[in-house]
Formats: structure tokens, C-alpha cells, sequence
């Protein structure tokens, strides 16, 4: 948005306009992704990709390129679906248009200018701090242990793979949003009208309980049934997790950074608590079975799902049971994840919740794009396309 501020990119524009050798294996969406539909989750390629390609300051150029067998799960605009190799893109498009690496632009253009003092874009720069070692565990009746792996690879690091920094820096991140794009200062890093826009609501996504509800450009947007608008964002990698929210009209930011166990649970309780402590606003309910609720016609969604990341099978039992298969692919599996399978109760007509809980709540997914009675994706933050009956 720097950059935009500056006239040196277009949101509309096409990837190709900064990038023109950006290749996936869908030559028509190489060619129609715009910058906006990376922003927004929206440019529909698979998105959790994660290749390792070296510590290099060419890493995310390398990275790049490897994308070029990554196919569409939906065509460009049609859906939401999280995707980190498209910030992977985005960080690259700012490489090219600096003239310098994704990490020294963000110790240029915002580490630097606000005054962040607990901040590191890598490893060798997070051993000089008091930095925490994620917990993981992959069976929920397990302690946590610490990961043999401090953090994803350096070419991620435009998705966040690497960037580490204290809760006291992130509400100085948060205050310069909330001040209209001024940093501690009075120094402007971006201008009020592209902060603005950053907030403002660009895709709404299917409703599965208290997950954001519509994205602005990058922001999470969460809509409360009281009135109110809160924006934030959450990320989880290897053992980590980042809990964050803005009530702008409050002039309140919230952060909770935890390292293992259920940090769900952590962050809800200490959210819920300040949100309606220092606004009056309560945070959404939890999603819940609802045991009144009557189970859709099933048969329109069995089948398997696929995206980069994982394999998902909608099956039913010889009792009329719902169930959810899920296995990992990728990273994922490379790290332990185990297969698992979940029992599904209605919860909309295009929406199934987990009978019991995983961790910290109840899960929610959606099924999207009715084809002939029989759905094309299942959505859970990230979109599945079905692939089998």
C-alpha cells in the first residue's frame, strides 16, 4: 500500500505488469490474477506451499518460479481462500519495485520508521532477543513439546514465515492503523485514504461461526450482530500462534502471542474479557451443534476435496453418520501430522460443525458451488476442490 501510495503499483493491475514471467499452470489465470486478488485471497491457485529454495536474498525470486505447476482450485475472483504463496508473489513484486530484498524492505519501510525495537525477519536476528521456541503437539491428549524447528523457510517470508516481534511492537504497528498511517513520530508511513481502504470490506466469505466474515486488503474483518466492526488477524506456524484485533472506532488494539498448548482457549478468554471490559462489545458466540438442526441431503457432499496442503473425504456410515477424513500433505506430513477423522452434525444447509470439539472449539465447513446436486468445494479458511465422488 506503500507502493500504491507512491504510483508505483496498481491494484488492479495484473501480476504480469511487475512480474511478466509469473506462471502457474493455468496460463489464462497467470495472466488475469491482478494485485487486489492477492490482497484479498481471492486469485484462486493453491496456496500453501512452502518450498525451501536456499537462505539466499534470492530465495523469494527462486520461489517464484516454482509455482509455475501450481494449478486453480477456482477460477480468479469467483471465491476466498487463504493463500501464502500469493503474498509470497506480493513480496516479490515489492522486491522488484525497491530494487532490494523482501527483508530489508521491511526493516526500511517499517521496522525503521516505527521505532520497533523487538523485531527480527530471521533467525540470526530473533537469538538476540528473548525469542520463544514453539510447542507442537499432534495428538490432543499429548503435552506439548518443543519443535525441532524454529521456523518455516526463508523464501515464505513475505506470508510471515519468519518474522518474529514482541506484543509491545505489534501494538505499535497496530497504533500507526489506528492513528490513519502515522507512525510513533508523527511521521506518515501511509496515507489515511489507503489505510482506510486496507479496513474497508473487499470479499465476504460463507458464514462458519466466528471466523472473520469478510476480508479487506489483507485485513480480517469481523462484523458483530450488536453493531461494530473489529479488523485483526491470526497466524499459527510449527508451534506458534498470533491473536490480533482492532476496534478502531474504540481506539483498542488487542495481542496475545502464545508458543504451544491451547492457545485457542488463551486468546478467547483474554479477548472476550478486554473487548467487552473496555468497549461493551461481546465477542461472537462460539459455533455449537445445535441439536435441533436437521441434517441437509449428505449426498450432495461426499466425495474427496484436495488443495495443496491437504486431502479431506466426506464419507457417510451405514448409520446415516457424517464423517470427515483428514490428511495431510506437504509440510504438514513432513512435520508429523497424523490422519484424523472428525463426525460432522448440521449446522446450515450448505454447512456441517464437528460433533465435539478440536482443541479449543468446534469447527465449521462450508460447501460451495452446487454443481448438478453434487458440491465442487469445501471451505474451512481454505477451499478444497472435489476431485472424486
Amino acid at each position: 500500500m506503500q507502493l500504491v501510495d507512491e504510483g508505483k503499483l496498481g491494484l488492479d493491475e495484473p501480476v504480469r505488469a511487475y512480474l511478466p514471467d509469473f506462471e502457474l499452470a493455468d496460463e489464462h489465470a497467470s495472466a488475469a490474477i491482478t494485485i487486489r486478488q492477492l490482497m484479498t485471497h481471492t486469485s484462486g491457485f493453491g496456496g500453501d506451499v512452502f518450498t525451501d529454495t536456499g537462505y539466499g536474498d534470492d530465495c523469494v525470486e527462486k520461489y517464484v518460479i516454482t509455482l509455475a505447476d501450481q494449478e486453480q482450485l477456482f477460477p480468479p475472483g469467483e471465491y476466498y481462500s487463504y493463500n501464502n504463496a500469493g503474498f509470497c508473489v506480493l513480496g516479490r513484486i515489492i522486491e522488484v519495485l525497491r530494487g532490494k530484498s523482501f527483508d530489508q524492505c521491511l526493516k526500511d519501510h517499517l521496522i525503521e520508521p516505527l521505532k520497533l525495537t523487538h523485531a527480527a525477519t530471521g533467525p540470526y536476528e530473533a537469538i538476540l532477543h528473548r525469542a520463544a521456541v514453539g510447542h507442537v503437539r499432534f495428538d490432543k491428549n499429548q503435552e506439548p513439546k518443543p519443535t525441532s524447528v524454529w521456523a518455516l523457510q526463508r523464501s515464505n517470508g513475505p506470508a510471515g514465515a519468519m518474522f518474529a516481534m514482541s506484543a509491545s511492537d505489534l501494538m505499535v504497528f497496530a497504533k500507526m492503523h489506528l492513528d490513519g498511517g502515522l507512525g510513533p513520530d508523527g511521521g506518515r508511513l501511509l496515507s489515511e485514504k489507503s489505510t482506510h481502504a486496507m479496513q474497508e470490506t473487499q470479499v465476504t466469505m460463507p458464514h462458519i461461526g466466528t471466523c472473520d466474515q469478510a476480508r479487506g486488503l489483507s485485513w480480517a474483518i469481523y462484523n458483530l450482530d450488536g453493531g461494530g466492526r473489529i479488523i485483526g488477524h491470526d497466524g499459527s506456524t510449527i508451534g506458534q500462534g498470533a491473536f490480533f484485533r482492532m476496534v478502531p472506532e474504540h481506539d483498542l488494539a488487542i495481542a496475545v502471542l502464545a508458543n504451544g498448548g491451547n492457545m485457542g482457549n488463551v486468546w478467547h478468554e483474554i479477548y472476550a474479557r478486554v473487548l467487552h471490559d473496555l468497549t461493551g462489545l461481546d465477542a461472537p458466540p462460539e459455533a455449537v451443534p445445535d441439536p435441533t438442526a436437521t441434517m441437509p441431503d449428505t449426498s450432495r457432499f461426499v466425495g474427496r476435496y484436495t488443495n495443496a496442503g491437504e486431502d479431506n473425504f466426506i464419507r457417510v456410515d451405514e448409520d446415516g453418520r457424517v464423517f470427515l477424513d483428514y490428511a495431510a500433505k506437504g509440510i504438514n506430513a513432513e512435520l508429523g501430522e497424523q490422519p484424523e477423522s472428525f463426525e460432522l452434525l448440521p449446522y446450515s444447509d450448505n454447512a456441517l460443525i464437528s460433533a465435539e470439539r478440536y482443541y479449543s472449539s468446534h469447527f465449521v465447513v462450508a460447501f460451495l458451488g452446487d454443481d448438478e446436486g453434487h458440491t465442487r468445494y469445501m471451505y474451512e479458511s481454505r477451499i478444497s476442490r472435489r476431485v472424486s465422488e
